[in-house]
């Protein structure tokens, strides 16, 4: 069995799919992460760390800076605590916790994974988009380790103090830039994911509206002829009910067959609603089907007479065609006074023509149509990178003009 391969997995020739897209969850809106769950378990495991980092540090430290006491664990308590809000209020957290830092490091305690907790409040306010309450935040914290390391030393626990080396202060700055840029490349990462999800939805509701299109045009057509079939031959059986019994009978059988090819047909197209992957029940409908449209037409009392072969065509082309030359038919069914068509079917230039005429002359009598036929060809033929040409002939009749091209570039 071959082996499946995940989003994940480095078959795929590039990055993770969670890379691309980003993780679960990040792409939530303002009001789902309001929703989110607190942060208990890594603001605890955050907490447990800060503590006994601390204490390895005092003892480290001993006689350099002050021993922790209960004052310097309430600070510490009080830093990790804020990370709980870090989802709903980034901005609070980011000052909160670097405001406690500040206030543990003037109290002369040592140094520490105290910093932990403002990089981590830092990191979630830029992340969430409020970049300069992160960086004031930050560096407001580094001026204030700067006035106590080298000028409120004198003054501030533990006595004895000296003041601190300037490699020190670069050592600090260094990772308060390194904190922030990495702060800065998630925000970035974030925004183009989020991006990236507006577009697939934006993609995916197209996709959407052109299935529903497509839906819409599949169905008026279908519908369109074997009405106007239905509808002429009602016509002639109420106009013979009395006169001529046998006549009409023959008309109600024509209705009865339209219906019957219309609900066939109509439960062909929506049979592309069910699940995805499902094969369809029946092969979309192509040239090949038109002695059926001619014998259709001859129901409704209309001669068709076909020239030319159709070539082998893509699945989407023949559609297409067969649709086009349905509705063409339609129309001089409705709205045409000759019963007498012709369908010209040319494939020679790397292209398929279709040429429907009729003799007209125009009725002006409204079969029931929608009036949208006309379009529905056009769009079918401008999907495939094709044209539509309509309209009155120089002699009276009427001509529908069709040229698609045999490798027509289809929507996947």
């Amino acid at each position: 069995m071959e082996e499946q391969r995940t989003p994940r997995s480095p078959a795929w020739g590039g990055p993770p799919q969670w890379w691309r897209h980003g993780p679960p969850g990040w792409g939530r809106s303002e009001d789902e992460e309001r929703r989110a769950r607190w942060p208990w378990r890594s603001t605890l495991l955050l907490t447990v760390f800060v503590f006994v980092g601390s204490g390895f540090a005092s003892q480290a430290q001993e006689g350099e800076r002050a021993s922790l006491d209960l004052f310097a664990r309430a600070l510490l308590l009080v830093g990790c605590g804020l990370l709980l809000w870090r989802q709903r209020q980034p901005v609070l957290v980011a000052f909160g916790t670097a405001a406690a830092a500040m206030l543990y490091l003037g109290a002369g305690y040592p140094y520490g994974p105290v910093f932990l907790t403002v990089a981590l409040g830092c990191f979630s306010a830029i992340v969430a988009g409020h970049r300069r309450a992160a960086w004031t935040a930050v560096g407001m914290l580094w001026a204030g380790h700067v006035l106590v390391a080298h000028w409120l030393y004198r003054w501030l626990p533990p006595s004895g103090d000296t003041p601190a080396d300037w490699g020190q202060e670069l050592v600090v700055a260094t990772w308060i830039v390194a904190i922030v840029a990495l702060s800065e490349l998630v925000r970035v990462r974030r925004e183009q994911w989020a991006r990236d999800r507006a577009e697939r939805a934006q993609a995916a509701r197209r996709r959407a509206d052109e299935e529903r299109l497509r839906m819409a045009r599949e169905l008026h057509d279908v519908l369109a002829h074997s009405i106007s079939v239905i509808n002429v031959q009602a016509g002639v059986g109420l106009a013979l009910l009395d006169s001529d019994p046998e006549q009409a009978r023959t008309a109600l059988t024509t209705i009865k067959a339209a219906s019957k090819e219309a609900l066939g047909e109509v439960r062909q197209v929506l049979d592309t609603l069910r699940a995805p992957g499902d094969a369809p029940r029946a092969p979309a409908p192509g040239l090949d089907r038109l002695p059926e449209l001619v014998e259709q037409a001859g129901r409704a009392g209309l001669t068709v007479e076909i020239q030319g072969e159709a070539p082998k065509l893509s699945p989407g082309t023949d559609l297409a065609a067969f649709r086009i030359v349905q509705e063409a038919l339609t129309n001089v069914v409705r709205h045409s006074g000759s019963r007498h068509a012709r369908v010209l079917v040319d494939s020679t230039g790397g292209a398929l023509r279709l040429r429907i005429d009729d003799d007209g002359p125009a009725t002006g009598a409204d079969a029931g149509g929608s009036g949208n036929g006309l379009a529905g060809m056009r769009e079918r033929a401008a999907a495939l990178g094709g044209t539509i040409e309509a309209g009155p002939r120089d002699d009276g009749g009427y001509r529908v003009l069709a040229e698609l091209p045999l490798k027509a570039k289809e929507a996947r």
